[in-house]
């Protein structure tokens, strides 16, 4: 799979696209630094937007929960949280930048379309077509017991109900015509006659009867990202995203076997195959050389997984609350408690917790790791780690090869864990030819290459 030969650039035109992942409920970030700002301060959040435009990023991407995550009915309190509703925070940064895009994380399956349509294209509109729209799906009764609805939505249903909401949200958003509203003061009337077109939608998810009461923003609509990595949310996007947001991020050859994949999947929903973008999620961590940058990386995994967070990662994994145990010593000697994940839990537990103790266990005892050594050599592994120069020339070869085109970044600190990026990776970058110099437009769609919405294309 991998391409050795200089020669053999598929795509020797392409541009790094860079995003600026704010997570939500999550420990990667850094808070127990003192170098640390605070995690919920609107002044860090404009703090990293401006940076991030500084730096000719795309896009603002805001992950977002509707609850916080919980381990057997208790707050897991490892986590930063306390950051306002999405639409409400980008709204904000809309005043305080100019050109960057603004993408919010909300949910299909807790929301209605003809209210979070309108609230998208307000967020559009505010910011002259720089909005996102990041799709997500739950099936989780520990999120739908807020909810009208409650419990569970079947697994199976979840991409039905996205595809519907996406269905129902883009009729709205092509509800006013071009040209709609008059732009002389002698006119008639404030509209054309029949400018604005009745939404008439009556599906297995949906009944709405509504005018749409908002015009389209420069771009058309929000952009659409999804970020779901199953066979069906690979052809959810396929047949509807504009950006996906994957986990395949840190190595080479799987990045490229996605891409591969996704780009035969919009073959076959009748789109050309780079109709999309691919931009995994992904931390960068910058030394001046590279064993800096490896110094560096040991000190960020330390602040990212404390004793504490080592203690409750461990503890989902083992079903037991480990909490009063030594994070430095060795390995629970118990055996995993198997439960069958009724939905219930705010933080998931994996599908074969024996498969994966007997692995931690085999390692730690052959490396002498330690339980908080084991789930930092053996937990979610992410990532890239370099010198501006090699990461540059690393990032050229991926996306000139086709396996991404560009990245989410998810900064370790805030409100400056970009500065490096910025300030060091992307003029190296530029010098190589692969970023851009300045914006190439004045919307997300122009900044990401992309063509006009697929519902507003001839055929």
């Amino acid at each position: 799979m991998t391409r050795t030969d200089p020669l053999d650039v598929p795509r020797p035109d392409a541009r790094v696209h860079f995003g600026v992942f704010f997570q939500g409920v999550n420990h990667w970030t850094v808070w127990s630094d003192p170098a640390s700002g605070s995690q919920i301060d609107p002044a860090n959040f404009r703090k990293v937007a401006q940076t991030a435009e500084r730096g000719l990023f795309d896009a603002f991407f805001l992950g977002e929960g509707l609850r916080l995550r919980e381990v057997d009915g208790r707050i897991h309190e490892l986590d930063v949280a306390g950051r306002p509703d999405a639409v409400t925070q980008l709204a904000a940064l809309a005043a305080v930048t100019d050109r960057i895009g603004l993408v919010s994380t909300s949910n299909t399956t807790f929301n209605e379309p003809a209210d979070l349509a309108r609230r998208l294209s307000g967020l559009d509109l505010l910011s002259a077509g720089r909005a996102g729209w990041n799709v997500v799906t739950t099936d989780n009764a520990w999120t739908g017991a807020n909810f009208r609805r409650g419990g569970y939505l079947d697994h199976a249903d979840r991409y039905r109900r996205a595809e519907e909401f996406l269905t129902v949200a883009r009729a709205l958003w092509d509800g006013w015509a071009d040209g709609a509203v008059s732009g002389a003061a002698d006119a008639p009337n404030w509209a054309a006659p029949d400018a604005v077109r009745r939404v008439r939608h009556r599906g297995p998810q949906f009944d709405v009867d509504l005018a749409p009461t908002l015009p389209r923003s420069p771009q058309g609509h929000p952009v659409i990202f999804q970020a779901g990595d199953s066979g069906e949310g690979r052809d959810f996007a396929a047949r509807n995203a504009d950006v996906i947001f994957s986990a395949h991020g840190n190595d080479f050859d799987d990045a490229l076997t996605f891409a591969e994949d996704v780009r035969r999947r919009l073959r076959a929903a009748g789109r050309p195959e780079d109709d999309l973008r691919i931009l995994p999620g992904t931390e960068i961590i910058i030394g001046a050389t590279e064993e800096e940058a490896l110094e560096k990386k040991h000190w960020i995994r330390l602040q990212q997984v404390t004793p504490a967070t080592a203690l409750g990662v461990a503890g989902l994994l083992w079903g037991l609350d480990l909490s009063d145990r030594d994070a430095d010593g060795p390995l629970p000697k118990e055996d995993p408690v198997v439960t069958e994940n009724d939905g219930s839990f705010g933080a998931r537990r994996v599908a074969d917790p024996r498969a994966v103790v007997a692995e931690w266990r085999e390692k730690a005892e052959a490396n002498g790791w330690s339980l908080r050594e084991t789930v930092i050599h053996l937990g979610p592994q992410r990532g890239h780690v370099g010198t501006p120069a090699g990461l540059a020339d690393r990032f050229a070869h991926w996306v000139r090869h086709g396996a991404v085109d560009g990245f989410n970044v998810t900064p370790y600190l805030i409100p400056d864990g970009l500065d490096d990026i910025v300030n060091l990776l992307v003029p190296a970058l530029q010098e190589r030819g692969v970023y851009p110099a300045g914006y190439a437009g004045t919307t997300l769609r122009e900044h990401l290459g992309l063509r006009e919405p697929l519902t507003r294309r001839a055929g």
